[in-house]
């Protein structure tokens, strides 16, 4: 067929698209719902206190029970706390600072002109597996591949004759199916290793999580989203959509001019350099990134100061960058780039501030221990085995996906039940939350109600009119099943092989 087919065509997707967008709408605001579940907890504290429910913690085999804070001195907490909850966040800092080096490098072009000049280096029968790639690795410059890569994807495929929506839909599928999959860490790497680490303290007081916790699994899963995107896209998606006769002609497409080429190599030698100063430090015993006290690579400064240096490697090159190609002419210019971004963060401060009250009065209350160790028992009782475990909770989370896009705010309900609960199993909060991440994903692109879903919609439109929301969701369902099948089935082949999930984070937690 030359053009999508009408929506109206398929009436019973219609049908089940608005119930999914009317029960979505029902959700309040984020910031909202968990101040819901803020009075919700102090609740449920009073109920349990009540009751007088109490459980034996795994470690240190004290009875624990729950903490009224309905009660005077819940109320005296409540009130001290307010401010020490909110800026003693652990997400909060390193995310802000991370977003400062990237929106740095974002301002000054940088990432745009990387981006340009990957994609049109690329030979047109490499393009869809290219496409997908990038689409993986652009997590790390936030919303930059729905912005940049969709539009540019669309345009690529056109002027080589293919379908656009073909490009759109290979474009969409790394970007938003594949959001976990990167070689690159970003600042959703610190913000759910932070929700992890704080889960994970309801047990374990001293336990740490860093950004890197998912990195050997998040890493080679960049392959398989990249191989399944691109063979459901040549295989299932262009057949179905024909020949493009619409109205768009193909425009004529701009490279890199020649100062941005020489922009572009200078900074990617600064980047060098910097990765050369990294390593000096790491390599050598007593490297200066190196710990006396605690020698070895997962204790090293780098990788406790990661977002210190997620921050230096986003901003000295762009500097270098903008400087060389006049998108920076003053030190103006740079904080200008990092105050657009910090504009853009203005939301999510208002909903981590509701965020944090929900995570210190779910671990205040004890209810987080006294769920983890109340359904680890149910758990055990039915006797289910790791990959089962796994696989439901992979599921869930894709579930949950379909009506909360926030991949933070999911995390932020879940991690404080599920984290605590597969501890006491013996699986390490690592594991959890790669699996967390493989569910997340998978769903973004079906979701009319993914913050982007509209851009998305938008783009699409421009080059086919009629397209509306079950053009988009019968044009990403097939992305959605392979992901979600093929990196669940790769999650348990790396559970069944041992290895670990990250640079000193295993599997499951010492017996």
């Amino acid at each position: 067929m030359s053009t999508p087919r009408d929506p109206s065509a398929s009436p019973w997707v219609q049908r089940l698209l608005n119930r999914v967008e009317w029960a979505g709408n029902l959700l309040p605001h984020p910031a909202s719902l968990f101040l819901i579940l803020c009075g919700a907890m102090i609740a449920v504290s009073w109920l349990l206190s009540v009751l007088g429910v109490t459980v034996e913690h795994p470690v240190t085999h004290k009875v624990v029970s729950a903490v009224n804070l309905c009660s005077v001195d819940g109320l005296r907490r409540l009130v001290l706390g307010l401010l020490p909850n909110f800026v003693g966040f652990a997400p909060l800092g390193p995310v802000l600072v991370c977003l400062l080096g990237l929106a740095a490098a974002e301002h000054s072009g940088l990432l745009g002109a990387c981006l340009r000049l990957i994609v049109h280096a690329t030979p047109p029968r490499l393009l869809t597996w290219v496409v997908v790639f990038c689409g993986a690795m652009s997590h790390t410059a936030g919303d930059i591949g729905y912005v940049l890569l969709l539009p540019l994807s669309m345009a690529l495929f056109l002027a080589i004759g293919r379908h656009p929506l073909a490009g759109l839909a290979a474009a969409f599928s790394g970007v938003s199916g594949g959001f976990a999959a990167n070689l690159l860490l970003s600042t959703s790497d610190v913000v759910l290793a932070g929700f992890t680490q704080e889960a994970a303290r309801i047990l374990r007081p001293d336990y740490t999580v860093n950004a890197m916790a998912n990195y050997y699994f998040l890493g080679a899963s960049v392959f398989l989203i990249t191989a399944l995107g691109a063979i459901v896209t040549e295989r299932v998606v262009e057949p179905r959509l024909g020949r493009y006769d619409g109205g768009m002609t193909p425009e004529k497409l701009q490279p890199l001019s020649r100062r941005e080429r020489v922009g572009v190599a200078w900074a990617t030698v600064v980047f060098l350099v910097l990765a050369l100063l990294v390593v000096a430090g790491l390599v050598p015993k007593d490297g200066v990134l190196i710990d006396p006290a605690r020698p070895g690579f997962i204790n090293s400064y780098f990788v406790r100061g990661l977002v210190f240096f997620i921050f230096v490697f986003g901003l000295v090159p762009a500097v270098v960058y903008g400087v060389i190609t006049g998108s920076i002419r003053t030190d103006t210019d740079v904080y200008k780039g990092m105050q657009k971004t910090m504009e853009l963060a203005a939301p999510y401060l208002v909903v981590v501030f509701f965020i944090a009250q929900f995570v210190n009065l779910f671990a205040w209350s004890n209810v987080g221990v006294i769920l983890a160790v109340k359904g680890a028992a149910l758990l055990q009782s039915l006797d289910l085995g790791p990959i089962q475990l796994i696989v439901g909770l992979v599921l869930l989370t894709s579930a949950t996906d379909l009506f909360l896009g926030s991949a933070s705010a999911k995390w932020a309900i879940l991690a404080p039940v599920f984290v605590p609960m597969f501890m006491l199993l013996g699986y390490s909060p690592e594991l959890t939350q790669a699996a967390y991440r493989v569910g997340d994903s998978v769903m973004n692109v079906v979701t009319p109600l993914a913050s982007n879903f509209p851009l998305v919609l938008m783009f699409a439109q421009r080059y086919a009119p009629r397209s509306g929301i079950g053009t988009m969701v019968a044009l990403m369902l097939p992305y959605s099943l392979a992901f979600l099948v093929g990196w669940t089935l790769m999650l348990i082949i790396w559970m069944q092989a041992g290895w670990p999930i990250g640079p000193g984070a295993q599997l499951f937690l010492p017996r």
